[in-house]
């Protein structure tokens, strides 16, 4: 919100005294100030509900009155939700150190000998007021703020729930499929899918679009849906070398507001058990295999949508019985220690080859020795992975 946002509040002055020809003589003092509105109050007893009527930006107020006692009110005012921080000058007969002692013990701000001079009265009301119309403008643009933050989180809720909802059921049979996904504090752009092909044909992808929010989301959503959906046109799905260079004539980062992504696509042929796989700008996948044999299965291209006409080249690597697969984003190893220092790739590939625990609550070591990490439950960055099993 900016300055000329904020809501525009005129001085308002309440001067409480019970002495008429003195509510009189601060009148004629200020009526020739049109932006001071002036209003009195002769009975101390209907101060505060007459403040909280006008809405005050400064109080003026006797200290003897017969009604009440003058530091009770000023301590009534400042207990009061409505009055508590408005600017208060306390009004005195004479100038006496113990009474402005205890007046400004009371809550006064302000303290001036009856009657001030005008010209000393009109500038101590426009300092007070200034102080107090910049503050409650601070409390507007903080409530403002406040409400837009809580619209965006509401906003990143609900982008991160349907999110989750696109990715996909667990599988069980002669691929059995498992994942964590947590987003980020502000949501980043991951997402990630697999599925058959056809009777033969089996695959596996995972992107993280660069930035974070709404819009990263919407992104990494459209590119899946592509990719679940096989719409690219002229492509052979079985081929990641492709995929990724048609996804890269498809999401051209000027087209998508600034915004590329990195992936890793895969295609696991059941027969011949050969792991096709593609990546542009991603992490590597991790197969474990044999026990404790470790391959990270890479291509060095661009991220998709950085440059038109980038070619894609497919490798490939096969899968023994037993073995498994590990696709992640960058949210799950990029980790600031508690002193400083960034989580190594190696290190966390080194997590991934260890035995697994007992019952294979795998990804939840993972997740937890993430957390470890960084000493907390939330993340800067989105922590996906999946583990693909190979009977």
């Amino acid at each position: 919100m900016t300055q000329e946002n904020l809501t525009d509040r005129r001085i308002i002055v309440l001067l409480v005294d019970d002495q008429a020809m003195i509510g009189e003589a601060v009148r004629r003092m200020l009526v020739a100030e049109p932006d001071i509105a002036y209003h009195y109050c002769q009975d101390p007893t209907q101060a505060l509900a007459k403040a909280a009527q006008i809405q005050p930006t400064v109080i003026l107020q006797d200290l003897v009155m017969p009604q009440m006692d003058g530091m009770t009110l000023v301590k009534e005012f400042r207990a009061h939700p409505q009055t508590r921080d408005v600017p208060l000058i306390v009004l005195s007969t004479k100038e006496d150190p113990k009474v402005k002692a205890e007046g400004f013990a009371s809550g006064a701000n302000d303290y001036l000998v009856k009657l001030p001079d005008r010209i000393e009265l009109i500038a101590r009301i426009r300092y007070h007021s200034k102080g107090y119309i910049n503050l409650l403008q601070r409390n507007e643009a903080y409530e403002a703020l406040r409400k837009s933050q809580a619209a965006l989180a509401q906003e990143l809720n609900e982008a991160a729930a349907y999110v989750r909802s696109i990715l996909p059921a667990p599988l069980r049979g002669e691929i059995s499929t498992s994942w964590k996904f947590i987003p980020s504090t502000s949501l980043g752009g991951d997402a990630f899918g697999y599925h058959w092909l056809d009777d033969r044909f089996f695959a596996i992808y995972l992107l993280d679009v660069c930035g974070h929010g709404v819009g990263a989301a919407l992104l990494s959503i459209s590119a899946i849906n592509v990719l679940r959906s096989q719409s690219l046109p002229a492509t052979d799905f079985r081929d990641p070398g492709q995929v990724l260079a048609a996804l890269n004539e498809t999401f051209q980062m000027e087209k998508q507001n600034d915004m590329y992504f990195t992936i890793w696509y895969g295609v696991f042929e059941k027969s011949t058990r050969r792991l096709a796989y593609a990546s542009g700008g991603h992490p590597p996948a991790v197969l474990v295999s044999n026990g404790a044999q470790v391959s990270s299965l890479r291509t060095p291209f661009l991220s998709i949508g950085s440059m038109t006409g980038t070619q894609f080249k497919t490798a490939h690597a096969v899968v023994p019985p037993g073995s498994r697969l590990y696709v992640f984003s960058d949210g799950t190893y990029e980790l600031t220690e508690k002193g400083g220092a960034v989580l190594e790739l190696k290190t966390f590939v080194e997590l991934l080859s260890q035995p697994l625990p007992e019952g294979d609550a795998d990804l939840d070591r993972i997740l937890n020795y993430a957390r470890s990490v960084i000493g907390q439950a939330g993340f800067d960055d989105d922590f996906s992975i999946m583990r693909l099993d190979f009977v």
